[in-house]
C-alpha cells in the first residue's frame, strides 16, 4: 500500500502502543505456565500473533478479548511446524522453549526472516544435548530436544533474543545450567525478560551479564500479568511532537526496563521541549540542534533518531551501525538511501552515523518491508517542504498497525 502525507501539525493527547517486546515473552511464560495466565493490555501487532500462533501450536489454549488476552498453558505439542512470520524475536525465544520437547518441531518463517542468519540458534542448542540443524545457517530450522541443560557459552553482541529463549526454557530442564555470554548488547532487554520470569516465579542468577546460572526443575506459575506501553512505538510519536505538534503522549512509564526509553536523552540532547510526568510525556515543536548518542544498546532507535536529526541545525552522529545489518531490512542502508531522497544527507563510518539536518523536501520513498522505515519517513514527512509518499507502508502492522490511524487522529493528512 502507498500512502500519501503532506506536511502537518499534530496536536492532541495519544496512548503509545502496549509493547510487542513484553507481550511475546508474557505469551512464552503463559504457555510454560500449568494453568491459566492472563495478559492485560497486549499488542496484537503482527509479530504478537505470530507468538500466539506459536504457543497454540505447542499446546497452549489462548482466548484473545480487546484489552486483555487468556492464555492456558499446555505442553501436548498439536503442531510440528512452526511459523515465526517475520519476528525475529519470535524465532529465537521460541527454538529453545520448542527444544523441550522430545518431538521433532520445525520452525519456519517469512520475507526478511528468511534472510536472518540461524546458526547461533543451532550452535547453541546442539551444546545442550538438542538436535539441532539449519539448512544452511537460515530457515527452516529442525529441532528435537528435550533440551538436557547443562551448560553452553554464546555470542551476545548481535542480539539478546536467543539468550531470551534459553532464560525462559532452561529452567524446566532436568539439570541446572549455565550460560556463557560474550560481548552481551542490548543488556536492558535482559532485564526485562528476568523481570517477566520472576513474576512468573522463574528465578535466574546474573552474574554480571556475562555468566547466567538458571536452576533446572523449576515450574512457571499462572500470573496476570500487565503489558506497559511501548518505548519503541512511542519514540516515534515523541519524535513527531518535537518536529511539528503538541502532543500528550500517555503510557510510557517512567520505571521502565526497556532500552528504547534512552529516547529521552537524545530528545534532551536535540533541545526538544517536554515535561516528563509518571506516565505521560508533553512535548511541543522545537528548534533542534545537532546531538550525539550511542544507540548500541538500543538499536531500533535508529529509524526515528534519524528522522529527528533531519530536522536539527549540524550535524548530528549516532552510534551503533554494527547493529543494524539483521533487521528486517539493512538499516543503515536503507536509512541513508531514503533519507536521501528527501535530501537529508546521511554519512557512515565504520560505527558512527552522521545525519546533516536541515528541512526534508517532497519526495516518493519506498519501506524496503521494514516497519520502522516507513514510520520514520512518515514521521520526517511532517514538517517537509511538501508531499511525501511511502510505498509498502503496510508492514507498519508488524510493530504498531494503529500507526497511522494514530497519526491521523492528531491532525496528520494521510492520503491511501
Amino acid at each position: 500500500m502507498e500512502r500519501y502525507l503532506e506536511p502537518s501539525a499534530l496536536k492532541g493527547n495519544i496512548k503509545a502502543p502496549a509493547s510487542k517486546s513484553m507481550t511475546q515473552r508474557a505469551i512464552a511464560a503463559g504457555l510454560l505456565a500449568d494453568g491459566q495466565s492472563i495478559i492485560h493490555n497486549p499488542s496484537y501487532c503482527d509479530d504478537s500473533l505470530a507468538a500466539m500462533s506459536i504457543a497454540v501450536g505447542l499446546g497452549a489454549r489462548i482466548e484473545p478479548q480487546v484489552n486483555e488476552l487468556k492464555i492456558i498453558g499446555s505442553a501436548i505439542l498439536k503442531e510440528p511446524k512452526l511459523n515465526c512470520g517475520e519476528s525475529g524475536l519470535a524465532i529465537r525465544m521460541f527454538s529453545p522453549i520448542a527444544a523441550l520437547y522430545p518431538a521433532e518441531i520445525t520452525m519456519v518463517g517469512a520475507n526478511s526472516l528468511k534472510k536472518r542468519p540461524m546458526f547461533m540458534v543451532e550452535e547453541a542448542l546442539t551444546q545442550l544435548g538438542v538436535k539441532c540443524t539449519t539448512t544452511g545457517g537460515f530457515l527452516p530450522l529442525t529441532i528435537q530436544g528435550p533440551i538436557a541443560g547443562g551448560r553452553c557459552e554464546i555470542d551476545g553482541s548481535v542480539s539478546s533474543q536467543l539468550l531470551t529463549g534459553l532464560l525462559m526454557a532452561l529452567p524446566l530442564a532436568a539439570r541446572d545450567s549455565d550460560i556463557k555470554v560474550n560481548n552481551l548488547k542490548s543488556k536492558p532487554y535482559i532485564d526485562m525478560t528476568i523481570q517477566i520470569l520472576k513474576s512468573f516465579g522463574i528465578t535466574v542468577e546474573n552474574k554480571g551479564y556475562s555468566l547466567f546460572h538458571i536452576p533446572g526443575n523449576q515450574k512457571y506459575t499462572p500470573h496476570s500479568y500487565t503489558v506497559e506501553g511501548d518505548w519503541s512505538g512511542g519514540a516515534f510519536l515523541l519524535v513527531a511532537g518535537a518536529i511539528n505538534g503538541q502532543l500528550s503522549v500517555k503510557g510510557l512509564r517512567r520505571d521502565s526496563m526497556q532500552s528504547d526509553m534512552s529516547i529521552i536523552k537524545a530528545l534532551e540532547k536535540a533541545g526538544a521541549h517536554m515535561i516528563i510526568g509518571e506516565d505521560q510525556i508533553d512535548i511541543t515543536k522545537s528548534e533542534l540542534k545537532a546531538f550525539e548518542f550511542n544507540a548500541t544498546e538500543s538499536p531500533d532507535l535508529f529509524p526515528p533518531l534519524v528522522a529527528l536529526a533531519s530536522y536539527c541545525e549540524g550535524i548530528s552522529c549516532i552510534k551503533g551501525v554494527s547493529r543494524l545489518i539483521y533487521k528486517e531490512s539493512d538499516r543503515a542502508k536503507t536509512l541513508k538511501e531514503e533519507f536521501g531522497k528527501m535530501n537529508v544527507k546521511i554519512e557512515i563510518s565504520d560505527d558512527l552515523m552522521y545525519v546533516t539536518g536541515g528541512r526534508p523536501q517532497k519526495a516518493r520513498v519506498e519501506s524496503h518491508d521494514d516497519h520502522r522505515i516507513a514510520m520514520a519517513l512518515a514521521v520526517a514527512s511532517l514538517g517537509a517542504t511538501g508531499k511525501v509518499s511511502i510505498r509498502d507502508s503496510q508492514c507498519i502492522a508488524k510493530s504498531y498497525p494503529a500507526f497511522f490511524d494514530d497519526l491521523r487522529n492528531l491532525g496528520a493528512v494521510v492520503h491511501e
